[in-house]
């Protein structure tokens, strides 16, 4: 035994709150990485794509979402397709409405476009987070619950808030290096299981020129 079936929905069959998300049926502009999971105790937590906003698939913008995250019921990732057209007398979209106002609708180059929305490996997200388009949250990040992500978040730190501030690094600078360079994520799942001792250890960093 290396660790739980990473291709089935719900890998603990006792827990029906908490699913791998990747095994979700394929959605366009949308990647998923291994044991990344969605924790919902409101709804079921196979309704994670209504959390994704705005997302049309003609913008091309894409949600990727790497491996062994974490996160928590509440999500909202808005996409590009929220955006308006913010360099003329007004935001409203009357194009939406028809009637003759489609006359006026915007080209995609004329609408803010800020690329693909990326969050990296091992990130735990809180309860109730809002990222925001074209955002990039680094590998090992944690996002505070009620947050509201509005810019890009370095690898290893701590941010929360409305917007998201930092708050501090959670480890020292050589050690984030060592951590990035090793990539633990990317292990086979029996090198993953023969060293869970040392990656849920308190001292686990500490040790990371031993390996």
């Amino acid at each position: 035994m290396n660790g739980p079936d990473k291709n089935k929905l719900y890998p603990n069959d006792r827990i029906k709150t908490v699913c791998y998300i990747k095994n979700l049926p394929k959605r366009v502009n949308v990647e998923n990485g291994d044991y990344t999971y969605y924790s919902d105790n409101k709804s079921s937590p196979e309704d994670f794509y209504s959390n994704i906003e705005h997302h049309y698939e003609f913008l091309g913008d894409k949600l990727i979402i790497g491996k062994f995250c974490a996160i928590a019921e509440g999500i909202r990732f808005i996409m590009n397709g929220a955006n308006h057209k913010m360099d003329s007398m007004t935001t409203y979209p009357f194009n939406i409405f028809a009637g003759g106002w489609e006359k006026v609708t915007p080209t995609v180059e004329q609408l803010p476009f800020k690329g693909d929305t990326v969050v990296g490996n091992d990130v735990w997200i809180g309860q109730n987070v809002t990222i925001m388009p074209g955002t990039k949250v680094g590998d090992g990040a944690i996002i505070a619950a009620n947050s509201t992500v509005v810019k890009s978040i370095e690898p290893y730190t701590i941010y929360g808030g409305n917007p998201a501030k930092f708050i501090k690094k959670r480890f020292s600078d050589r050690n984030i290096e060592l951590l990035l360079e090793l990539q633990w994520w990317n292990w086979d799942d029996s090198k993953i299981f023969d060293n869970l001792e040392l990656l849920t250890s308190e001292k686990g960093v500490d040790q990371l020129g031993l390996i």
